[in-house]
């Protein structure tokens, strides 16, 4: 299925949820921040989200720094 992640377009081939796709990258779950679809979600909300052909997907991964 070819989704568009941070702008780019991406093909997946295992998730079929918001869940899964943060797997598939190999993103930490805890340091990651997800909108799909313009629509930001709670951590809890990911694995009931599901992914079509075509959806936007926008990632942000929280890092610690000064």
């Amino acid at each position: 299925m070819r989704i568009t992640v941070n702008g780019e377009a991406r093909e997946i081939s295992r998730a079929g949820n918001v869940a899964e796709l943060i797997d598939e990258l190999g993103l930490p779950a805890l340091a990651t921040l997800v909108e799909h679809n313009g629509l930001a979600l709670r951590r809890d909300e990911w694995p009931a989200r599901e992914l079509a052909e075509g959806d936007s997907v926008e990632l942000v991964r929280i890092v610690a720094g000064g």
